[in-house]
């Protein structure tokens, strides 16, 4: 019977010395890790153009109008994928950023920086939470935070507060459910759209 069989292997040290030691096997590279599958479907489209329709209906087409009708297009979007997937892909929120500072600066120039103060603040203080509470939100939820604080300005403490007070009918119910909240998951983005579709058609 071969050496392999015992799973050992003959080292030869030099002509007349040789060692036996225990085989290794070969290491196998780890898997490569896939991103969650997300996609933009029908669903999402539709509330999408639920949500514009609504702010073109509430606001008229007027400069506030258009621009609530576009931010709430894509947080319809990405309220969708948050519910069917537990994610906040960044192929959304970083276009979506860049659209919203483009808007703002055509738009209403005026209040440009106070929106760029709020996406940083507002970041900062969630990301400064997450990391004294882990199970506080994912970077994807401080991410479209940041995004809220460039569409809204000072208004995102107003979207931040409703969105919170929104989801603790369903986190207590997931309570009282489970008799626990660990290992429930439960998709903040929704809620922080609801809080911002508050803030711009109040």
């Amino acid at each position: 019977m071969s050496a392999e069989s015992f799973e050992i292997r003959r080292i030869d040290m030099d002509s007349e010395t040789a060692v036996w030691v225990p085989a290794t096997p070969p290491v196998e590279p780890a898997p490569p890790m896939h991103a969650r599958a997300w996609r933009v479907g029908p669903a999402a489209i539709a509330l999408a153009a639920g949500l514009a329709l609504v702010a073109l209906l509430l606001l008229g087409v007027t400069r506030d109008g258009v621009f609530a009708a576009a931010v709430l297009a894509v947080l319809g979007v990405l309220s969708v994928i948050d519910l069917e997937s537990r994610l906040l892909p960044n192929l959304i929120i970083g276009p979506a950023a860049a659209g919203v500072l483009v808007l703002q600066a055509a738009l209403f120039r005026g209040r440009l920086v106070e929106c760029l103060a709020a996406a940083a603040a507002v970041s900062v203080l969630l990301l400064l939470l997450t990391l004294l509470n882990r199970a506080a939100m994912g970077m994807g939820d401080i991410k479209l935070a940041g995004l809220l604080g460039l569409a809204l300005g000072g208004k995102v403490l107003l979207a931040l507060t409703v969105g919170s007070l929104a989801s603790l009918p369903v986190a207590l119910l997931l309570l009282v459910r489970g008799g626990s909240l660990r290992g429930a998951t439960l998709p903040f983005g929704p809620f922080l759209a609801f809080g911002a579709a508050v803030a711009l058609l109040a």
